[in-house]
């Protein structure tokens, strides 16, 4: 049985939740979020907490009970705190830099690369670090790895575009036989 489907959600201060039928809809301030519960969850608004219970004991009732509670938990986070990842830029004339709504980067490319940042994502550059700050957690990892993606980091030099928590496994270079 799952144990995340299993703990109530606080709502906290400021933060408004309505249940209409199977939709679950949050909102503060001029921010808002939906979330579809289908028809495998059982959703209950109860003494400013938020309760998920699966409608029957089969397999795919319990998968997506756990699953709605965590989607719910991390509306509610990115409404209040949001969330962030941060990549770094490691490499000689590697750069980032903000133009407007661009980010514009140079790789080593024989071209810089402009990337359009999408609406309700913020973007930070401080030195060779990018930061990207959003509400909704699966767009700012989504732009944070297409980011990555222009340069992943190579394992001989660690070059490249990565996370900042990420650890490059690194490999020996050419060996000259003697």
């Amino acid at each position: 049985m799952s144990r995340i489907g299993k703990q109530p959600i606080s709502i906290p201060s400021g933060v408004e939740v309505k249940l209409e039928g199977t939709l679950l809809k949050f909102k503060k301030g001029n921010l808002a979020k939906d979330l579809d519960t289908k028809a495998n969850v059982n959703v209950e608004i109860k003494d400013n907490h938020i309760l998920f219970s699966p409608k029957g004991d089969d397999r795919q009732s319990r998968a997506y009970w756990g699953t709605y509670r965590a989607l719910a938990s991390n509306i509610v986070i990115g409404l209040t705190e949001g969330f962030s990842k941060t990549l770094e830029i490691n490499g000689v004339g590697y750069k980032a830099a903000l133009k407007g709504k661009v980010l514009e980067l140079s790789l080593g490319f024989s071209h810089p690369i402009n990337y359009e940042i999408p609406a309700g994502i913020e973007i930070s550059v401080d030195k060779n670090n990018v930061i990207v700050k959003g509400s909704d957690k699966q767009v700012v990892g989504q732009v944070a790895a297409q980011i990555r993606e222009f340069r992943p980091p190579e394992p001989y030099k660690g070059k490249g575009v990565k996370y900042a928590d990420e650890r490059i496994i690194r490999k020996a270079g050419k060996t000259s036989k003697k």
